[in-house]
């Protein structure tokens, strides 16, 4: 992974303005990937967007981890089912053109 695409999870932090722990827990949740490189904390670019919905998740509706975590669950859930329904609807279109 490239180095320019990764953020020191203090920046993130000061930029946010949340606790390093939150950030700690998030990444003991899988919710997001955090990144070792000599001993300091990076998070890739790539997953600012899901950091700043678990940010906005916790401390704007003050959902718990647990919650936030049953949160990515159900939406990953759906997201599967919806790609899995847009395949089965372009199955039945090749089914009805016949």
């Amino acid at each position: 992974m490239s180095e320019k695409h990764l953020i020191p999870a203090e920046e993130c932090c000061t930029s946010y303005n949340i606790d390093i722990r939150f950030i700690h827990s998030l990444g003991e949740l899988e919710l997001i990937e955090i990144t070792v490189q000599e001993e300091r904390e990076f998070i890739n670019e790539s997953q600012l967007n899901e950091l700043e919905k678990y940010i906005r998740l916790h401390y704007e509706l003050d959902i718990n981890m647990a919650g936030l975590e049953a949160i990515s669950h159900l939406l990953k859930r759906v997201t599967g089912m919806q790609q899995q329904m847009a395949h089965l609807q372009s199955k039945l279109r090749l089914y009805e053109r016949m």
